[in-house]
This record gives C-alpha cells, sequence and structure tokens, in this order.
C-alpha cells in the first residue's frame, strides 16, 4: 500500500519544498533503490538522520499553528475555520507520517539483529 503525499501543499505543508515532503522522498528512494555501501560521509547531501530531525521540527511548528489556530477559533477571533481545521489535518498528516518512518526503521533494525551470520 503506498502512501501518496503530492497533492498535498501550502506554506509550511507537507507538499513541495516541505522537510516532511523531503523525509518521505529520501524513505521512499532507501526502499526503491538500497545501497550495496554505505553513502559517503561528506557526500554533500543531508543525512537521513538531519532529515528526520527537521521534519520533526516542522511537524511542531505545525503542531504550534494548529492549536493557535484552535485556541482563536474557540474564542471567536478566527473568521475562517478552515484554516483550523486544515492546520490540524496537516499537523496530524505529519505526526502520523514521521511515526510510520519510525516505526519502519525500528522494524528494519530488530530484522538486522535477528539475522544470523
Amino acid at each position: 500500500m503506498a502512501l501518496d503525499i503530492s497533492g498535498i501543499t501550502g506554506a509550511g505543508g507537507l507538499g513541495g519544498s516541505g522537510m516532511v515532503a523531503s523525509l518521505w522522498e529520501d524513505a521512499q528512494a532507501a526502499i526503491q533503490a538500497p545501497r550495496a555501501t554505505a553513502p559517503a560521509a561528506n557526500d554533500g547531501g543531508t543525512s537521513f538522520a538531519g532529515t528526520l530531525a527537521s521534519a520533526v521540527d516542522e511537524a511542531q511548528g505545525l503542531q504550534g499553528t494548529s492549536k493557535a489556530l484552535a485556541l482563536q477559533a474557540v474564542t471567536g477571533n478566527l473568521d475562517d475555520i478552515h484554516k483550523a481545521t486544515i492546520a490540524s489535518a496537516r499537523a496530524a498528516v505529519s505526526l502520523e507520517l514521521i511515526a510510520t518512518v519510525r516505526n519502519k526503521g525500528i522494524d528494519a533494525f530488530n530484522e538486522i539483529m535477528r539475522m544470523q551470520a
């Protein structure tokens, strides 16, 4: 089952140049074409750990925005409730994606540890 996040866009969202989209692309590339050797330490690209950390930071920012808009909606200071709903959905989807990537990483580590030499 493939998850398509290409249609989700917006400022700070999941599409385009967002860190979550970058994380997703890195994960898909690793699944599609695994490397026989480890990548060079200074290959000019960002590391998977760095991308994951950036995605977590972005998810925290999305959650902060969602909380602020929800508070404005509750107090009656928000003109368009759709903004709060969209912000909440973005935060939920990004958190779910990060949790899924983390769980798959843990599963892969456990599988490697079960291998016999």
